[in-house]
């Protein structure tokens, strides 16, 4: 076929980048890198992964003095990440942490002073299982650790009233540590920072399991989810921007981001605030395609009404990755920047 307009080809105007304020992108010299924040900085002008990471320390940045919600699954304790979650809760980082149960759990084990260690060489879970270790991929929990710390949970559950709840519970899991354990963890600084620490499938867990026996074996504690639920909305309805940190997914992640379509609706009935997250930061493996919720963007969450689109002021970063090996250099990027610019 005859292009009838040859000059047609030749009307392609070729642009220079610039001209359409692209940030241009540039080598990553190590040579000027003295930090981890510089490293981050220096990432974020590359591609791929590295860049997905730089820019989540830029967005962790901007939402440093807003009211973060902090999500967690999958087995940061155990993997021994537990000091860079209460450090991000004593700098003022995050204000509220939404989590597994099992994950506080591996956690207070910890803070309490006990033990995890490696599982190498070749495995048979029938001998670790006769043996009283609980494999968790490459690490061991001790099945002596959960029925030490199950004696301090109904200690600590005697001083409850009922009903109560997760956060609740929590709480005075940190009072304890706090004023009889040496040492730092997540329960602890939430607790001596007065930052609600809440876990939705509170029954999928050690915690409460124990809180079961105990109730078989004592008097009976009331559980109410609901106590939970009404505190985070609460909170969050209090604040004028809100940011979420979601490392996993899960039902942490969900269970966060539903406080927004809650105030769609409580704001149709009852004429409350609307709410919705401006920033995001999430860490998780988990592809998109799979159509679970771990993986889903937060793109995908704006038509939830969950999260505020970008054109209207929404700013987001995603990293692809295992937690365990960006999760430590994105907040110590993060505190060399906020200290630099401090200064």
């Amino acid at each position: 076929m005859v292009c009838k307009n040859k000059s047609q080809r030749h009307r392609i105007e070729y642009h220079d980048g610039f001209s359409d304020n692209l940030v241009p992108l540039e080598p990553l010299d190590l040579s000027k890198i003295n930090s981890f924040s510089d490293m981050a900085e220096a990432m974020s002008k590359t591609a791929l992964g590295a860049r997905n990471l730089g820019e989540a320390v830029d967005v962790l940045y901007e939402m440093k003095d807003k009211y973060v919600v902090l999500t967690l699954s999958g087995i940061m304790t155990v993997a021994k990440m537990g000091l860079i979650i209460s450090d991000l809760i004593e700098q003022n980082i995050v204000n509220a942490v939404v989590s597994t149960g099992a994950l506080i759990t591996h956690g207070f084990i910890e803070n309490a002073g006990m033990r995890h260690f490696k599982c190498e060489g070749k495995i048979n879970d029938k001998e670790l299982y006769k043996k009283g270790y609980d494999r968790i991929y490459d690490t061991l929990e001790l099945e002596s650790n959960l029925l030490n710390i199950e004696k301090i949970i109904f200690e600590v559950l005697k001083t409850l009233d009922s009903p109560t709840s997760s956060r609740e519970v929590n709480h005075e899991l940190g009072k304890y540590l706090s004023e009889k354990v040496k040492g730092r963890g997540i329960l602890k600084s939430a607790y001596e920072k007065d930052v609600p620490v809440y876990i939705p499938a509170f029954t999928d867990s050690e915690l409460g399991l124990d809180l079961a026996l105990y109730n078989k074996t004592a008097e009976n504690i009331k559980f109410d989810a609901f106590r939970d639920l009404e505190h985070i909305t609460e909170q969050i309805l209090q604040q004028d921007e809100v940011g979420i940190f979601t490392i996993g997914g899960g039902v942490p992640r969900n269970w966060a981001q539903q406080v927004a379509p809650f105030s769609e609706e409580l704001q149709k009935r009852f004429k409350t605030k609307l709410v919705r997250y401006k920033y995001g930061v999430r860490i998780c493996p988990e592809p998109v395609h799979w159509g679970g919720l771990s993986g889903c963007t937060y793109s995908e969450g704006v038509s939830w009404g969950k999260f505020f689109p970008e054109d209207e002021g929404g700013r987001y970063a995603e990293v692809y990755c295992d937690a365990t090996l960006v999760l430590p250099i994105m907040v110590k990027a993060l505190f060399e920047r906020i200290q630099k610019n401090s200064e």
